[in-house]
């Protein structure tokens, strides 16, 4: 792998996929005196796709019933 002229770098996509750097995930360096982390951002600038889809769900279920329903259902009981 080279740097490009512009401090560029491919991350190979196994290594993307494992460590969950989707397409417009923030990122943070850590430099520890020797080597470099490339870290997903602690608190990215803008909503993460998990949880604009949980904003969007929330109050959209259209049947009532407890927690405890819901799993019984969902383990065959």
């Amino acid at each position: 792998m080279r740097i490009t002229s512009k401090g560029q770098v491919t991350i190979p996509i196994e290594i993307r996929e494992k460590a969950g750097l989707l397409p417009d995930t923030e990122v943070v360096f850590e430099f520890d005196g020797t080597s470099v982390r490339i870290l997903p951002a602690p608190f990215p600038g803008k909503e993460t796709r998990g949880s604009l889809m949980l904003r969007r769900l929330q109050g959209s279920a259209t049947v009532k019933m407890t927690t405890d329903q819901i799993m019984a259902v969902t383990r065959g009981r």
